[in-house]
Protein backbone atom coordinates (compact mmCIF):
# COMPACT_ATOMS: atom_id res chain seq x y z
CA UNK A 1 0.00 0.00 0.00
CA UNK A 2 1.47 3.44 -1.16
CA UNK A 3 1.23 6.59 1.70
CA UNK A 4 1.88 9.82 1.85
CA UNK A 5 2.89 11.53 5.28
CA UNK A 6 3.10 15.72 5.67
CA UNK A 7 5.77 16.37 8.29
CA UNK A 8 5.80 18.88 10.64
CA UNK A 9 8.25 21.09 12.28
CA UNK A 10 11.44 20.00 9.74
CA UNK A 11 12.18 21.44 5.72
CA UNK A 12 11.02 18.16 3.95
CA UNK A 13 7.60 18.70 3.37
CA UNK A 14 6.44 15.01 2.94
CA UNK A 15 7.19 11.67 2.83
CA UNK A 16 5.81 8.91 -0.23
CA UNK A 17 6.55 5.30 0.98
CA UNK A 18 5.12 2.05 0.17
CA UNK A 19 4.70 -1.19 2.56
CA UNK A 20 4.32 -4.67 1.84
CA UNK A 21 3.92 -6.95 4.21
CA UNK A 22 5.41 -5.30 6.73
CA UNK A 23 8.76 -3.95 4.59
CA UNK A 24 9.04 -0.54 3.70
CA UNK A 25 9.70 0.34 0.26
CA UNK A 26 10.24 3.32 -2.55
CA UNK A 27 11.03 6.02 0.36
CA UNK A 28 10.90 9.32 -1.31
CA UNK A 29 11.12 12.75 0.71
CA UNK A 30 10.73 15.81 -0.93
CA UNK A 31 12.24 18.87 0.53
CA UNK A 32 15.02 18.88 3.27
CA UNK A 33 18.66 18.03 2.77
CA UNK A 34 18.61 16.34 -0.67
CA UNK A 35 21.85 14.07 -0.36
CA UNK A 36 20.82 12.94 3.42
CA UNK A 37 17.82 12.15 2.39
CA UNK A 38 18.06 9.92 -0.18
CA UNK A 39 20.81 8.41 1.78
CA UNK A 40 18.10 7.92 4.34
CA UNK A 41 15.84 6.35 1.60
CA UNK A 42 18.50 3.62 0.05
CA UNK A 43 19.29 2.39 4.17
CA UNK A 44 16.00 1.72 5.02
CA UNK A 45 14.48 -0.05 1.68
CA UNK A 46 13.63 -3.45 2.65
CA UNK A 47 13.51 -2.85 6.52
CA UNK A 48 10.55 -3.94 8.39
CA UNK A 49 8.72 -1.10 9.73
CA UNK A 50 9.33 -1.81 13.72
CA UNK A 51 13.68 -2.29 12.88
CA UNK A 52 13.15 1.61 11.36
CA UNK A 53 11.42 2.69 13.88
CA UNK A 54 13.79 1.53 16.38
CA UNK A 55 16.52 3.04 14.56
CA UNK A 56 15.39 6.42 13.71
CA UNK A 57 12.18 7.65 16.50
CA UNK A 58 13.83 10.46 18.64
CA UNK A 59 16.30 11.80 16.56
CA UNK A 60 16.36 15.58 16.08
CA UNK A 61 18.09 18.13 14.14
CA UNK A 62 19.92 21.12 15.63
CA UNK A 63 17.77 22.85 17.82
CA UNK A 64 14.45 21.15 16.65
CA UNK A 65 12.81 18.70 18.70
CA UNK A 66 12.43 16.39 15.41
CA UNK A 67 14.15 15.66 12.28
CA UNK A 68 13.11 14.17 8.63
CA UNK A 69 14.07 10.70 10.06
CA UNK A 70 11.73 11.04 13.64
CA UNK A 71 9.02 12.17 11.39
CA UNK A 72 9.77 9.26 9.05
CA UNK A 73 8.90 7.18 12.61
CA UNK A 74 5.51 8.97 12.74
CA UNK A 75 4.71 8.02 9.73
CA UNK A 76 5.36 4.05 10.19
CA UNK A 77 3.86 3.82 13.54
CA UNK A 78 0.54 6.09 12.01
CA UNK A 79 0.44 3.04 9.00
CA UNK A 80 0.96 0.31 12.34
CA UNK A 81 -2.16 1.74 14.07
CA UNK A 82 -3.95 2.01 10.41
CA UNK A 83 -3.54 -1.88 10.38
Amino acid sequence: MDYTFRTKGVCAAKIDFSVEDDTVKNVKFTGGCNGNLKAVAALVEGMSIDDIIGRVEGITCGFKQTSCCDQFAQALKQVKEEQ
